[in-house]
């Protein structure tokens, strides 16, 4: 095999779903040391191409009425669509490996860490459970995962999104395939972690010469990793070309869409309120602009804020002694403080296990807090009876980070939208409920027949839009976003902000909105928290924080924000030494940090 020889091609495939074509006669195919970009919109056919190639989107239903997919492995050339599963299983994460787009349901729930990463290393390295548990440290030490000796023994549910998405990607790269498939593998990442894994994929790449294909929806991602790019709409492959000359000169009105709509991080540079933007969306094969320039001024700062939270602290007994003692403590929270006022939306950042989603479920009362003071429209937690619990729950919505794992895969979505009007008893009648449940589906960018489906039957990205449909039918005051677009591809992510900010125009809605994704943040907050190890580092408007960032910690994270420029050599340091870890022995209390008022609300964390 030449070096240039591809790898995996895939040739003329077509994929159904019952009577459903989802991909129709897809070519494409990728060498080995190059990487291949898959992009487009959420349900135009690339989950569906990955599961392809890994045989698994037949046990979903799916059929091939044509095509087959080459792959040039030890043994020659197979087609893998020929092979019995049986066969396929042997390759299927020894030599092909993927790295799924939900890292909470892709690894087992009764597993530790440990077990689920020893078990391919047993299966194809027939290593030992000694072995395979000793390269299973290594490889969540590679991935930058803090206190990874003691990870192996967690479950997926004790770790933050971010980490689960780590520890995929050391599962993916345990028995160092020839073709890794990463489905959206950065997405659920802070921008300093995405910057070390995008890192570590290009230099395990150099080495084992190993093809990647990376379908992703961040066009920053695409310009540094890619080589080559596919640009899938509807199913169908309309562009494909060199990454610099794809970006430079985009052919098909699909691409300048979506090339329109990356947001850049130093757009609004001067710009002292959030603002819309028009939006290019395809009408039929035409591009059509939506929407208009809008000065988001919604922020009520002049009346008593919305929720004021003071000296927050939340934290997690671990690690319990022979006789059951607690002996370790996660720290997740740390003395937080921040307001957020009616119209307002301040955005919560910094790397995952900072603390950000731990706030947002304490405020939510999904999680207990340790100590502290967290006062809603003028009522104090502490002080609520039941009624006025259950009211704040109607009050205050959240929209999570994996949107599958928060969707009933039981009950269509039609039901599930519908279920805060009826457990708030908000409306009567069968017919004035599903008019409202087919309105808020159209509000975000679907129609009403989609009421009638399951979970399973949308992309990530729908699903997520089915999740923000939910969250408004309760009419709240405050919505926490976790996350709420990091799902979603670049088009309609673009269309969910203007969303966000019309309904917050509308109803004077406040969002505690919680991102890694800096240049959306610049896009639609108000004020701006930065978060690390469960503290404060900075916090100040929009303009303070993200224009004349103060703390180094910030100064970090918006240097790591990946640069949609493909011409742009990108030299990234890996960070060294030991990770910052929020888990400290009982008694070893994290020092508390000062804060210096640099300019009017701009606050910067001093050194401890």
């Amino acid at each position: 095999m030449t070096e240039h020889a591809p790898i995996l091609r895939i040739e003329d495939l077509s994929v159904e779903f019952g009577a459903s074509r989802v991909i129709e006669n897809l070519n494409l195919s990728v060498s080995p040391g190059k990487t291949t970009a898959i992009v487009g919109e959420s349900g135009s056919g690339k989950s569906v191409t990955s599961l392809s190639v890994m045989r698994l989107a037949e046990m979903m239903g799916a059929t091939y009425p044509s095509g087959k997919i080459i792959f040039e492995g030890t043994t020659g050339k197979t087609d893998l669509l020929a092979l019995p599963q049986k066969k396929m299983r042997a390759i299927r994460g020894k030599d092909i490996a993927m790295i799924f787009q939900e890292p909470m349901t892709s690894l087992n729930p009764v597993f530790t860490i440990g077990d689920q990463i020893a078990e391919s290393l047993i299966l194809h390295e027939g290593m030992s459970k000694k072995d395979a548990l000793k390269e299973g440290l290594r490889l969540l030490e590679m991935v930058r995962l803090p206190d990874a000796a003691q990870l192996l023994n967690r479950y997926p549910h004790q770790l933050s999104g971010g980490m689960r998405q780590r520890v995929m990607i050391a599962m993916a790269l345990a028995c160092r395939p020839k073709v890794l498939i990463a489905d959206e593998p950065t997405t659920a990442l802070d921008v300093t972690i995405q910057a070390q894994i995008l890192t570590i994929i290009r230099d395990l790449q150099a080495e084992l010469g190993m093809a990647v294909i990376f379908i992703t929806h961040d066009m920053g991602v695409v310009a540094e990793v890619a080589d080559d790019v596919v640009v899938m709409w509807k199913g169908k492959k309309v562009e494909e070309g060199p990454v610099k000359d794809l970006f430079a000169n985009p052919k098909h009105p699909y691409t300048k869409t979506l090339l329109s709509a990356v947001p850049r991080l130093g757009a609004m540079a001067g710009e002292k309120f959030p603002k819309r933007f028009p939006v290019a969306v395809m009408d039929g094969d035409t591009p059509r602009i939506v929407g208009s320039e809008h000065i988001q001024n919604t922020a009520k700062y002049d009346a008593q804020p919305l929720l004021q939270v003071r000296d927050l602290v939340t934290r997690f007994d671990i690690k319990k002694g022979i006789f059951g003692g607690v002996t370790h403590r996660v720290h997740a929270v740390e003395n937080v403080s921040f307001d957020i006022y009616r119209g307002e939306t301040l955005a919560l950042v910094g790397e995952s296990g900072s603390g950000k989603s731990t706030i947002g479920r304490t405020i939510q009362q999904l999680q207990k807090a340790t100590s502290g003071n967290i006062t809603f429209d003028g009522r104090p937690f502490a002080s609520m009876g039941k009624a006025d619990q259950q009211r704040l729950r109607q009050e205050i919505q959240y929209i999570f980070q994996d949107p599958f794992a928060s969707l009933d895969p039981r009950k269509k979505v039609g039901f599930s939208i519908a279920e805060p009007i009826h457990t708030h008893h908000l409306m009567d009648g069968t017919k004035q409920i599903k008019m409202r449940v087919d309105q808020l589906l159209e509000r975000v960018g679907l129609t009403s027949a989609h009421a009638d489906r399951y979970p399973h039957e949308f992309s990530g990205g729908q699903r997520q839009r089915i999740c923000i449909a939910r969250a408004l039918a309760s009419n709240p005051k405050l919505i926490i976003a976790d996350e709420a677009l990091s799902a979603l591809d670049v088009s309609i992510q673009a269309q969910i902000i203007n969303l966000f900010m019309e309904l917050q125009e509308e109803h004077g809605l406040a969002y505690l909105f919680i991102s890694h994704d800096m240049a959306v943040v610049e896009k639609m907050s108000h004020r701006v928290a930065v978060l690390y190890l469960g503290q404060v580092a900075e916090l100040g408007s929009r303009q303070q924080v993200l224009e004349n960032p103060s703390h180094p910690y910030t100064q970090r994270l918006l240097s790591a924000v990946p640069v949609v420029d493909p011409t742009r050599d990108v030299n990234r340091t890996m960070l060294d030494g030991e990770i910052p870890s929020p888990v400290r022995r009982v008694g070893d209390e994290p020092a508390l940090v000062s804060y210096q008022e640099i300019a009017p609300g701009h606050l910067v964390a001093n050194a401890v």
